[in-house]
């Protein structure tokens, strides 16, 4: 997918951040975050792969009192192995960590805890059953998603979400076999599918199921199907046209735009009835004969009823 924002400017609005976030899944995290807060529930957010800094935005603006938000990426770093670093340099050799810094500080007064590392020391760095959400975005080979998936499971809490990018993408088969697989030997339970991203839980999920589809039957802009598969309720989400992202505030480098006057009305036309005589006409009538004058008066007003 082609990037057309600039990466060396400092953004305005959330969609001037590179990356790939589209208004559908903003909604969703929206919600999911949300629905938590609501609910009172309280635990810490983790992005593994943060790219430029778009989705880590948003999940940035939910963090409450108390909690811990931590992002980890190589930041074009060294890889662990041959293979990522191939991926690394052939799709994110434009990330590095200033740049995700100046976009990130554009909306937020501080930083997250930022870890330049593999996604494989999270479990390190994160204490197990802490965390409410977790975004899994970082590599795309199959045995590091599997390990991302596996870490993700210790650090969420019961009723905690996981969030999978790319589960479905062409050229990400090994996130679709690792996402899979989880989901068939591993417990994790789908919540919902967007066109990018699987959304699921080791908890229950059917009380958010429910809440959730009711909210999507709600909107025109989002089309809706549900399936069973392999003993799973799988709810499909996509977007509809005209879907807009849910409002986000400004960054600190938003400008507003100048007001401009308004245009003045033109002016109104003036009706036939009430346009002037010509000169010419008054004078021809005036010079002739009394009796004449009367007749040729009388014709004229008659012919302008």
């Amino acid at each position: 997918m082609a990037i057309a924002q600039s990466i060396d400017k400092n953004p305005a609005e959330l969609d001037d951040v590179p990356g790939w976030f589209p208004p559908l899944d903003q909604l969703l995290f929206t919600w999911f975050l949300e629905r938590q807060e609501k609910g009172g529930l309280r635990g810490d957010l983790v992005e593994l792969g943060v790219y430029m800094g778009r989705s880590a935005i948003l999940l940035g603006r939910h963090r409450q009192d108390g909690e811990e938000f931590t992002v980890c990426d190589l930041f074009g770093g060294e890889a662990p192995d041959g293979a990522n670093q191939a991926e690394t340099a052939k799709s994110y050799s434009s990330l590095t960590r200033q740049a995700f810094e100046r976009n990130y500080l554009s909306f937020h007064d501080t930083l997250p805890r930022v870890l330049e590392a593999p996604s494989s020391v999270i479990s390190a760095e994160v204490k197990p059953g802490t965390c409410r959400f977790v975004h899994i975005d970082a590599s795309h080979l199959y045995e590091h998603v599997r390990d991302d998936i596996g870490a993700a499971r210790d650090l969420l809490l019961p009723e905690g979400v996981v969030v999978l990018d790319d589960f479905r993408s062409e050229h990400t088969p090994g996130v679709s076999v690792a996402t899979w697989e989880a989901v068939l030997n591993r417990g994790l339970r789908p919540i919902c599918l967007s066109t990018q991203k699987l959304y699921g839980t080791w908890g229950d999920p059917e009380p958010v199921q429910e809440e959730l589809l009711v909210m999507l039957e709600e909107r025109t802009d989002i089309g809706l199907s549900v399936q069973d598969a392999a003993g799973h309720r799988l709810v499909r989400a996509r977007a509809n046209k005209g879907l807009q992202a849910p409002p986000f505030p400004h960054s600190r480098h938003y400008i507003p735009p100048v007001p401009q006057p308004p245009a003045a009305p033109a002016p109104a036309p003036v009706p036939a009835s009430r346009r002037p005589r010509s000169r010419a006409r008054r004078i021809g009538v005036d010079l002739m004969p009394p009796i004449l004058t009367r007749t040729v008066r009388r014709a004229l007003a008659n012919r302008s009823r």
